[in-house]
């Protein structure tokens, strides 16, 4: 398969994470959550990629957003009822791309072992989709991947709640596990919540973050992450507020409008 990814330059962030993060691996540019997605951020320079984890019904942890697989493979069906045997049959590539026909699911055995071949960082959403069980999740799902790569190079994020308090019960110390308190919008009680799992990160969709917000986060010492966004020129305004990183779907879009771009534009 030819590579058409974009080839860039980003700057480099004085935090410990990148100022961007592959949504869901090179999501733009390849089938979200595969394997070919994260190979396709590492070529394009990409230090860090997120991507969500569940169980299928026999247990296995895989790589996957959705309840169901009918969006991105060539079936339909619910997660749950799927043993790895079935899932492995899936092709998860064609629906987007005629040049990824045959992708198999990754379970996160996988992913894991790439991401450590590469050398890359990741964000591991827990992915509690309605009726999965939180607490399977994190027992199965963080022990490998607490395993598999060093601190540094990893944060464990979630919408929730049970699924944090999990994590934080499992590994309690914070330089171990860097935990990320995933919001659409910040609660009210965003500082008690982000205190009790001893967050280390917020992850806020940025078309709803403000810049008190922002910047009552920042004062209170934890790191800001913003998801998704792909126009970064829209962007733009949220980097004086003090965000660390964007997520987004194609991180070459922001190749020149990163704080410390030597082409960074207004």
């Amino acid at each position: 398969m030819q590579d058409t990814s974009p080839v860039v330059s980003l700057p480099i962030s004085p935090n410990p994470v990148p100022f961007t993060i592959a949504h869901r691996g090179l999501s733009a540019h390849a089938p979200e959550n595969t394997l070919a997605a994260v190979r396709a951020a590492q070529r394009i320079g990409c230090q860090w990629v997120e991507l969500d984890v569940q169980l299928l019904g026999d247990g296995t942890p895989v790589i996957w957003h959705d309840n169901g697989v009918r969006r991105c493979s060539n079936n339909r069906g619910k997660l749950a009822k799927l043993d790895l045997a079935k899932a492995k049959a899936l092709d998860v590539g064609t629906w987007f791309s005629a040049d990824f026909q045959g992708e198999r699911m990754a379970t996160l055995e996988e992913m894991l072992a790439l991401i450590g071949e590469l050398g890359l960082g990741l964000n591991l959403e827990l992915k509690v989709n309605r009726g999965r069980d939180a607490l399977a999740l994190v027992d199965t799902a963080l022990p490998m991947a607490l395993r598999a790569l060093p601190a540094d190079r990893l944060i464990v994020s979630s919408f929730n709640q049970e699924a944090l308090e999990a994590a934080r019960r499992l590994e309690s110390d914070a330089q171990r596990l860097r935990l990320g308190v995933l919001y659409e919008k910040p609660t009210r009680q965003w500082y008690q919540e982000a205190e009790r799992f001893a967050a280390y990160s917020l992850h806020v969709d940025w078309r709803r973050l403000k810049e008190k917000r922002a910047r009552e986060i920042k004062e209170a010492g934890y790191q800001l992450f913003c998801y998704t966004a792909n126009d970064p020129v829209a962007f733009a305004r949220l980097w004086p507020w003090g965000v660390d990183a964007v997520i987004s779907d194609d991180p070459s879009l922001f190749e020149h409008h990163l704080p410390g771009s030597s082409h960074q534009r207004p």
